[in-house]
């Protein structure tokens, strides 16, 4: 008996596709390798991640497009924000004012970073065009790794503290000016005003959105209570909103989540309770957001040149914020040995990073392309590397539990 095909055609239905499928198996493997990681060997459901994201972008698996756009650089984007918002909301700049040595030493490392990998990059003959965007990249620590890395390890202690707000002061100038720069590279001119205006503009709308998120937000917390989860909901709502409009105006999404978080830290002093009340949906993102980075950085092409390029890139940047972070150190109330373990967990290097070079690639595809092949495999490294250096930097100061798997989860106080 001939069935016929028209039978079958009344019960097939258009679905999401397989890429859809691909995404969903990926992160239920994701997820389930990072909770064994630090079930078993105590390290950072990161770690995990990434390694997956590693392993299926080195199979073959290339459900993203390069440079990033679209769905997956919205949720990259997002991802990003959610993270530099809380981490931007716990600045206070008064510290600033009381210990000043911090700014310091956060400018000292930035700056020395930037100068060691573009010198280096240079002595090996790579051209000025492509060391500086290297520069600017390896310039940003990233708050978003190590966000993870403290919670997974319940790290408190002035470690944490001064290695949290160094990485996400190194994010903010390189996200400053690598989007400034990536205009610049896409319209390079011989005029000092050009060079200065996308700056000026990036800068300007970032912080225009950032004020208007702030507002909102503040207004909402006003009559909306702190620990309710529909004020999560509404938080991250208005965090996507900003996502879009910062980047259509030719703004940085994630830099105008940073500095939204901090004006609304010197606006509304209390700590809110919303990443924990978001619980699921914030962890998805996340996980989403570090299996999308090590996917993507594992398709990078490997050549000899670009691997002395990336062992340069990767060995100038921790000497680098090594020395910067001791020089700065001095007077800034910390101990060298705290300044030594501050300099480690400043190690990694993922999203902000990748961000900046799809920003380069899409600016000018051509000429980007020597950027990303020694971008994407030092943010990769980067990312599984510093991770892991960036625990035990936080164990070895003695704020990082040493079985966070198996700790009791700390009880919410009223009120919070």
């Amino acid at each position: 008996m001939t069935e016929d095909p028209s039978f079958w055609a009344q019960w097939l239905k258009p679905s999401a596709g397989f890429d859809t499928l691909h995404w969903s198996l990926l992160l239920a493997v994701a997820s389930l390798v990072g909770y064994l990681l630090q079930r078993h060997l105590n390290m950072p459901k990161v770690l995990g991640y990434a390694a997956v994201g590693t392993l299926a972008g080195f199979l073959g698996f290339s459900a993203t497009a390069w440079p990033l756009q679209g769905p997956a650089l919205f949720l990259l984007e997002l991802g990003v924000s959610i993270v530099l918002f809380e981490c931007g909301g716990r600045i206070t700049l008064r510290w600033f004012r009381h210990n000043p040595m911090v700014l310091v030493q956060s400018l000292t490392e930035a700056a020395l970073t930037y100068g060691a990998v573009y010198f280096t990059l240079r002595w090996l003959d790579v051209p000025a065009a492509t060391a500086t965007p290297l520069a600017l990249i390896a310039m940003a620590a990233s708050p978003v790794v190590l966000a993870r890395v403290i919670n997974d390890t319940r790290a408190v202690g002035p470690v944490t503290d001064r290695a949290m707000v160094l990485a996400t002061l190194s994010t903010l100038y390189a996200l400053t000016l690598g989007s400034a720069k990536a205009e610049i590279f896409a319209r390079p001119t011989a005029s000092l005003w050009q060079d200065i205006t996308p700056v000026l503009v990036v800068l300007g709308v970032s912080v225009a959105v950032a004020a208007l998120l702030c507002l909102a937000m503040r207004l909402a917390l006003q009559w909306m209570s702190p620990t309710s989860e529909n004020t999560s909901i509404f938080m991250l709502a208005l965090i996507a909103a900003a996502t879009v409009i910062a980047a259509h105006l030719g703004g940085s999404a994630p830099l105008a989540a940073l500095l939204g978080g901090m004006l609304l830290k010197q606006l509304h002093q209390r700590p809110w309770a919303w990443p924990r009340q978001l619980g699921t949906a914030s962890s998805l993102l996340t996980m989403l957001m570090f299996v999308l980075v090590s996917t993507t950085a594992a398709q990078a092409s490997w050549s000899g040149a670009i691997a002395v390029a990336v062992i340069a890139l990767v060995m100038a940047r921790l000497l680098a914020k090594a020395v910067g972070v001791g020089l700065g150190n001095i007077g800034s109330g910390a101990s060298w040995r705290q300044a030594v373990w501050v300099a480690c967990a400043m190690t990694p290097m993922s999203a902000v990073a990748l961000l900046i070079t799809s920003q380069f690639s899409q600016a000018a595809p051509e000429a980007a392309q020597a950027i990303a092949g020694t971008a994407l495999p030092a943010i990769l490294l980067l990312e599984l590397l510093g991770a892991v250096l960036a625990t035990l930097a936080l164990r070895r100061a003695g704020e990082g539990a040493a079985h966070a798997a198996n700790a009791t989860p700390p009880q919410p106080q009223h009120g919070d």
